[in-house]
């Protein structure tokens, strides 16, 4: 399939400004074609005035139709075979393996929204019947479902070039909420959004859909986001990027006439608590699961363990001198972009900057262009405490040990901790009680709990809850991956006294009892 190097606004290729930008291989610095022109405000315009017009055909098309929609764009991004490939490693960086599993991903979480969508419980339908002769006063009927919020501006991220790019999670869960989807397109990987946004379009000329349920815009800059951000026919946002960068949406989204909601996943260290029990029975093998989560990809992944809590003594340095002995053989490898793997360096040397903080072991120096040599550091509780530098995310392979003297410095740590992602525990069954006693706060802290593994797999399923509190996102009562994410992009209307001829389907006496509902308090199936 060829690249235009032009957005895609509805069912046609449309070129933007004079200013244009070119993909880079971050792994050579060869600069690849074509060139893409940059989508201006005009450009934005048309995108969403589109996506404004067909939001209510396709809200209503039926669950079965939108479930096959988003069936067959999983079917048209795997047709593009190799050809998609190639590109997003050429773009990325990433080896064929992890773009290979990245694709499967892709297309399983479309697949599963699908599923989502038929059943249909996300419509929370509701039904209180009409109690005429109820005392003292009547009651009316009353019917609730849940419709799409409206159009959805989704921001392509740098480190999954396809699983939260522009078929990603936050694209899928709107499509399946029954709202249209302006998406700017990463600068990163332009030629593999292009090739996705072509796979989209043709789904939806062979699913017969209004052309502006999907658009694609490309550009380098901040300009094209914020003039879609502001667009009033925008009604919500959905973002994978920097806190700098979330920030920056949600205030221009609060500052609209009509404030929307910006969902963004923004900053995370990901804690892992090394329990005491754990740490003496098998240290040295939570050191290799550590540095093997700490490396992989580069650590360009939110979930990556960027600080690790334990108390002080012999068994922590033994885990220390194993981490070190498996950093030190561990190759560097590529980052995504130049400017991911400058600011990756900026970090580090700011780490490693601060008074009392010890360079405990760094990675192997890799040949050739951004490549990223892992580093880990240790530092005093007290030290965490009153230097908020050290709690600061450094995008990439490096993480920072706090040591605690005792139980209460460890508390103190824990409840200096912003929102998170994820926090892990590494326990044994020795540790139960000292992990029962900061559960609690753990709860408060963290989107995900783990025991025992890594937080850097991110299952998509039912139950992956993908957020946390401020700032691991903007918004704690949603996720980003797994079929709650659908909940983002929805909202309840109720219908009172409404003719049966006028009720949406879902909501009619009559509608063949497939969807689940509460029927006057009770769960129905």
């Amino acid at each position: 399939m060829a690249i235009s190097g032009q957005s895609l606004i509805g069912d046609e290729t449309v070129e933007g400004g004079p200013a244009c930008f070119r993909g880079i291989n971050p792994t050579t610095g060869e600069t690849l074609e074509p060139a893409f022109s940059e989508a201006g405000t005009a450009e934005v315009a048309r995108a969403c005035t589109l996506a404004a017009a067909a939001f209510d055909a396709y809200r209503e098309i039926g669950l079965d139709k939108r479930a096959q929609f988003l069936e067959e764009v999983a079917e048209q991004i795997l047709a593009l075979g190799d050809e998609l490939v190639e590109r997003a490693c050429e773009e990325s960086g990433l080896p064929r393996a992890r773009i290979e599993g990245e694709r499967s991903r892709t297309v399983g979480q479309l697949r599963l929204f699908a599923a989502a969508v038929r059943e249909g419980g996300w419509l929370d339908v509701r039904i209180d019947p009409a109690q005429p002769d109820r005392k003292p006063l009547p009651r009316s009927d009353l019917r609730l479902r849940n419709i799409g919020i409206g159009p959805v501006a989704v921001f392509g991220a740098s480190n999954f070039p396809l699983a939260f790019s522009v078929a990603g999670g936050d694209t899928a869960s709107a499509l399946a909420a029954g709202c249209p989807v302006v998406v700017k397109a990463h600068p990163a990987h332009p030629g593999t959004s292009a090739l996705v946004g072509k796979a989209i379009q043709v789904a939806i000329s062979h699913c017969g859909l209004p052309p502006g349920v999907f658009s694609l815009l490309f550009g380098a800059g901040i300009e094209l986001g914020a003039a879609l951000v502001s667009h009033p026919d925008i009604k919500a946002v959905g973002f994978t990027g920097s806190r700098n960068g979330g920030l920056a949406l949600a205030k221009l989204a609060a500052a609209r006439a009509e404030p929307i909601p910006v969902y963004a996943e923004m900053s995370s260290i990901n804690p892992v608590i090394l329990l005491p029990a754990a740490l003496a029975a098998r240290g040295e093998a939570i050191a290799k699961g550590f540095v093997a989560s700490l490396t992989m990809g580069a650590g360009q992944f939110c979930t990556n363990p960027g600080l690790l809590i334990a108390e002080d003594g012999p068994h922590l340095e033994s885990f220390i001198t194993a981490v070190r002995s498996a950093l030190e053989t561990t190759g560097a490898a590529a980052m995504l972009t130049e400017g991911i793997f400058e600011a990756y360096q900026r970090g580090v040397a700011k780490l490693a900057g601060c008074v009392g903080v010890v360079q405990a072991a760094r990675g192997t120096p890799g040949d050739g262009l951004n490549k990223c040599q892992a580093a880990f550091f240790t530092a005093d509780a007290q030290l965490f405490l009153n230097n908020h530098v050290l709690r600061e995310e450094v995008f990439g392979a490096a993480s920072l040990l706090i040591r605690c003297e005792g139980r209460d410095e460890l508390l103190q740590v824990l409840n200096a901790l912003e929102g998170q992602l994820t926090i892990t525990l590494q326990m044994d069954e020795e540790d139960l009680d000292a992990a029962r006693a900061i559960l609690p706060m753990l709860e408060r802290k963290a989107g995900r709990i783990l025991a025992n593994g890594w937080p850097t797999g991110v299952e998509v399923c039912h139950a992956m809850v993908h957020g946390g509190p401020f700032p691991a996102t903007s918004g704690c009562r949603t996720t980003s991956v797994g079929t709650l994410a659908i909940r983002r992009f929805l909202r309840p209307v109720c219908y009172q006294d409404l003719p049966a001829d006028l009720l949406p389907v879902v909501l009619r006496n009559d509608n063949g009892g497939e969807i689940p509902r509460l029927l006057d308090g009770k769960l129905m199936f």
